[in-house]
C-alpha cells in the first residue's frame, strides 16, 4: 500500500501519523514531517492502562475485577456502602453509574480539582452499577489510581518494568497529579511505539517468545461488554469493552474489529481477521472530524488488504 501516493490527500485532512501492520510486520508509513515523533495519545491513554490492569491481575497485584474499588481508594465513609457496590469492572466498562455528563463534560472542572479522586466520589450515583454507560475518564482516573495504590508504582513506572522495556519503546511521558499518572489521557508516544502496543494484542499478549500479557486478558478486555455508543452518528465508536472500543462488522460494514480511539481522530484499531494493525494520528479540530480518520480506515485502509 501506497501511503505517499495519499500524501495531498492525507494533508488535507490534516493527518499527522498514519501506520499500518500486518502480520507484525511494517508495510505502510506516512508521517506529515517526514518521521514519526512524540505525540499525544489523548483517550488511547485508557486502553493502555487497561492493559496495564490487567498485567497487575496476572501477576497477582490485583485480585479480580469484581473486588470493589473501596478496597484501595480512600472515599467518603458516608458514601462507603454505595461506592462498595462499584467495581474495578464497571470503571473499566465505563458503567460505575456516577452522574457524568455526555462525552467527559465535567472533565475540565475534574481537571481543575484539588484531589480529583474525591471530585469523583462527590458526583451522584445516578444509576445502578453494570447498567447505564457513560464515558467518564474520571473513572478512567480511578483506576489509575488503585493501580498505584495495588502496586506501589505509578502507572507510568509499572508499564515500563512490565511492558515498555520489552517492547522497546523509545520514549514515553505520562501527566502526573499528586503521584498518580491521568487514567483518562496524558500519556505521550511515538507512533511506532504505539503501534507495537497494538501487535502485541494482535499476537495475543506474546512478544519475543515472552507472555506480557495473558490471552485471556486480551480477549476479555476487548470483547464486547456493553453497547456503549453503537448507535452514536457519524459513526466513529461503537460498543466497549474494558477501555477498548469494538466495532462488529455489522457496525462497520467490513470486519469484526476493535480499538483505542482519541480525542479528534486518534486510533489505534486492530483486526484479528486480516492480521492488521493501525495506527492514525491527526490534528484535532471538531470531535466529529474525527470521521476522516474512520473513512481513512474502512473505505481505503481495509479494503486494500480484503
Amino acid at each position: 500500500m501506497d501511503l505517499e501516493a495519499w500524501s495531498r490527500q492525507l494533508t488535507e485532512w490534516k493527518m499527522k501519523s498514519v501506520i499500518v501492520l500486518q502480520g507484525q510486520q511494517f508495510i505502510a508509513e506516512w508521517h506529515d514531517r517526514g518521521s514519526d515523533r512524540v505525540g499525544p495519545l489523548y483517550s488511547c491513554t485508557k486502553s493502555i492502562l487497561s492493559a496495564l490492569i490487567g498485567v497487575a491481575l496476572d501477576k497477582g497485584f490485583l485480585t479480580s475485577v469484581d473486588q470493589p474499588i473501596t478496597e484501595y481508594l480512600e472515599h467518603p465513609v458516608e458514601i462507603s456502602d454505595a461506592l462498595s457496590e462499584i467495581t474495578i469492572k464497571h470503571l473499566l466498562t465505563m458503567t460505575p453509574g456516577f452522574d457524568w455528563p455526555d462525552f467527559d463534560k465535567p472533565y475540565k472542572t475534574f481537571k481543575q480539582a484539588a484531589d480529583p479522586v474525591r471530585f469523583v466520589f462527590e458526583q451522584p450515583l445516578i444509576s445502578e452499577p453494570g447498567t447505564a454507560f457513560t464515558y467518564n475518564s474520571g473513572g478512567s482516573h480511578l483506576l489509575s489510581a488503585i493501580l498505584t495504590k495495588a502496586t506501589g508504582k505509578t502507572a507510568l513506572q509499572f508499564a515500563k518494568e512490565h511492558l515498555f522495556d520489552s517492547l522497546q519503546f523509545r520514549s514515553a511521558r505520562w501527566m502526573e497529579r499528586a503521584g498518580v499518572n491521568e487514567g483518562g489521557t496524558g500519556l505521550f508516544l511515538y507512533g511506532r511505539d504505539l503501534a507495537k502496543f497494538g501487535l502485541l494484542f494482535a499476537m495475543n499478549g506474546r512478544w519475543d517468545d515472552k507472555q506480557l500479557l495473558s490471552s485471556e486478558w486480551v480477549q476479555q478486555s476487548t470483547k464486547l461488554h456493553h453497547r456503549g455508543l453503537l448507535q452514536y452518528e457519524p459513526p466513529i465508536y461503537g460498543g466497549y469493552g474494558f477501555h477498548w472500543w469494538h466495532s462488529p462488522e455489522s457496525h462497520n460494514g467490513h470486519v469484526d474489529c476493535y480499538f483505542a480511539f482519541g480525542h479528534g481522530g486518534q486510533y489505534l484499531l486492530i483486526s484479528p481477521e486480516l492480521e492488521l494493525v493501525i495506527v492514525i494520528r491527526k490534528e484535532v479540530t471538531k470531535r466529529n472530524d474525527a470521521i476522516l480518520s474512520r473513512n481513512l480506515i474502512f473505505e481505503h485502509i481495509i479494503p486494500a488488504f480484503k
